[in-house]
């Protein structure tokens, strides 16, 4: 997870892939429109081509959507697993530590 920043516990649907979906339509050059199951409807269900990644067929890299707890706020608690590094940085007179969690 090099270059991942995290503020705090909650954060926006944090796992990238979620999916896949099918596509129903082209909406402008640069948008679709994505056939998105019924307890996702209060996520818009247009995405810009930037947002949205070809399916690779490779089904170990699908998370699937039962194990995403979407709050009404759409944000989702993420629980870290197991800390695998830990270091601390000296940043002029202050020292900050940085951890990667699984």
């Amino acid at each position: 997870m090099k270059g991942v920043m995290r503020f705090g516990k909650e954060g926006k649907l944090s796992p990238k892939y979620v999916g896949p979906y099918q596509i129903l339509k082209r909406i402008g050059k640069v948008a679709y429109e994505l056939e998105l199951p019924a307890n996702l409807t209060a996520v818009h269900p247009v995405f810009h081509i930037s947002l949205l990644k070809k399916c690779v067929g490779d089904p170990a890299s699908v998370v699937p959507l039962e194990t995403v707890a979407v709050k009404d706020s759409l944000s989702f608690e993420d629980v870290p697993v197991e800390i695998l590094d830990r270091q601390v940085r000296r940043l002029r007179n202050k020292e900050v530590a940085s951890v990667k969690v699984l």
